[in-house]
């Protein structure tokens, strides 16, 4: 492990000291560690380099929407190949929230979450990808994911 110095302003420093208070860390190096690790994934998404992706979709919606729950559970059929599981709880009488793990590559990942979210009666929906690296094929037909860094 390599060590980093770094010089703030006291003032930027009091705010993280703050941060790194307000989330539990341990200490700044892994607050820091975190908040790198976050800016270099949304890189990696940002220019392309990001070929493997897994993440969760949530979006809450009203059971009663026209069809709603059929049309979801039809587009999560028609894209097996990235939808790991869903869960399921309902808010009220009316309201549900779904959450639905995705895997693999990130253009097909992230257009199927934007389709879910942009469906008629969807209201909140969030998509969270985090870059993977696929690594390489093994033997027994699947990939291994590991975050990177």
């Amino acid at each position: 492990m390599r060590r980093l110095t770094i010089s703030v302003d006291d003032d930027l420093a009091d705010t993280f000291d703050r941060l790194v208070a307000d989330k539990g860390y341990e200490n700044r190096s892994e607050a820091f560690r975190d908040l790198l690790r976050d800016e270099l994934d949304r890189k990696r998404l940002q220019v392309g380099d990001a070929k493997f992706c897994v993440g969760v979709l949530s979006y809450v919606y009203n059971h009663h929407e026209r069809n709603l729950p059929g049309r979801l559970t039809t587009m999560q059929h028609g894209h097996h190949d990235v939808t790991v599981a869903t869960l399921h709880a309902h808010l009220d009488h009316d309201n549900c929230i779904e959450s639905v793990i995705l895997r693999g590559p990130t253009s097909a990942v992230v257009a199927f979450a934007q389709a879910v979210i942009a469906e008629k009666g969807i209201r909140h929906g969030e998509f969270r990808p985090i870059p993977v690296d696929a690594g390489a094929a093994h033997h027994h037909l699947h990939e291994h994911l590991r975050p990177y860094t």
